[in-house]
């Protein structure tokens, strides 16, 4: 159910009285700048015993529970909980660190969560020296760490992200998601039949290698943008489809997203790398091949890379949001970078080349 402003205010400031009494009263709402999702976000500043602030989810039009990805939601059974309030409740379990629910109204379309503040993990690292941005780094992978490693341990199948995982199937559909808007329908595009032959034979390839790893819970989207910073400690949020994958996609998403090049340089991405297999070790961890988890860090960055010029374009051409397109060099020229270390991916390079060259 989606609200309009005026009627959104009536129903913030009942459900905020509900929630932390009558003393407690709405002063102001203001929207927030949000992603790629459905969803839209304000800040509601409180006066009286409440919190000063809380953050306004209003969720998508449409009736129903509203489902976290399309590519995903393959459940045996209908729905009968949000997955971002689902997969909370585990993760708060587990002792990850993620805002608190104050109260969820599904049928009203609203939920109610704890203010983090305007400052993401991007923003305490962009343009800081190479030591701050290790440390940030650190304190992000030390947080992973205990998603992945306490999640896992305390799997539980009545969370959502138990019953979804990164087979061979979505690996293709976030392929061919790459194939259909970076290639065949972007504009200007001239790529041949025997070209797409080639990609997804390669593709497949590549999904059948990262299928058969062993998975973990991951939160699928963990990047710098998705990780607040209050009181030199990180919050996690934007964790609604979290999901079983290789340990490697969440540490590639969270090293290689977007402008992430401009802070990371190879040899600290080779650093934080090794911190994270020195962390999981520490941790009671199985030890691993460096070399064999490198090779799947590789492709998991590049499988990542071609998904998100795909949904990019995706975002520009049939939703509208034409701001994507500017993260779209920097993710080509890591994509090119990667396809040339991989001997397993490297022969898509020579028949992506030209697209490339035109994408930029």
């Amino acid at each position: 159910m989606r609200h309009d402003l005026t009627d959104l205010k009536s129903l913030v400031a009942e459900k905020v009285e509900a929630l932390f009494g009558r003393s407690t009263r709405l002063t102001d709402m203001q929207p927030l700048a949000g992603d790629a999702s459905s969803r839209r976000y304000h800040r509601a500043t409180l006066s009286g015993a409440g919190p000063g602030a809380v953050v306004v989810m209003q969720l998508g039009a449409g009736s129903g529970l509203p489902l976290s990805s399309e590519e995903l939601a393959i459940f045996n059974t209908p729905l009968t909980e949000l997955p971002f309030v689902n997969v909370h409740r585990f993760l708060s379990r587990v002792g990850v660190n993620v805002p608190k629910i104050y109260g969820h109204w599904e049928a009203e379309g609203i939920l109610l969560l704890e203010d983090l503040g305007d400052v993401a993990l991007w923003d305490c690292v962009n343009g800081a020296g190479a030591e701050t941005v290790l440390r940030w780094y650190q304190k992000a992978i030390d947080e992973l760490l205990i998603l992945q490693i306490r999640g896992t341990r305390a799997r539980d199948d009545t969370c959502l992200a138990f019953q979804q995982r990164f087979d061979a199937r979505l690996y293709m559909w976030e392929f061919d998601h790459f194939i259909e808007y970076g290639l065949q329908k972007r504009p200007g595009a001239r790529v041949s039949e025997t070209a797409i032959r080639l990609l997804r034979a390669a593709f497949s390839e590549i999904a059948a290698r990262l299928e058969r790893q062993t998975p973990c819970l991951n939160h699928r989207d963990y990047h710098s943008w998705n990780i607040m910073v209050r009181d030199q400690e990180v919050a996690v949020i934007d964790f609604q489809d979290a999901l079983l994958a290789p340990p490697q996609y969440d540490l590639a998403s969270l090293l290689n997203d977007r402008e992430t090049d401009r802070v990371i340089s190879e040899r600290l991405e080779n650093e934080l790398v090794a911190y994270y297999l020195d962390r999981r070790r520490e941790l009671g961890e199985p030890v691993v091949d460096r070399a064999e988890f490198h090779a799947i860090y590789r492709l998991s960055v590049i499988q990542r890379d071609l998904k998100v010029v795909g949904r990019f374009y995706y975002l520009d051409t049939v939703k509208g949001k034409p701001g994507y397109r500017k993260f779209i060099p920097p993710t080509l020229r890591r994509l090119e970078r990667n396809l040339a270390r991989s001997p397993e991916a490297a022969r898509i390079l020579p028949v992506l080349s030209e697209e490339l060259e035109a994408m930029r």
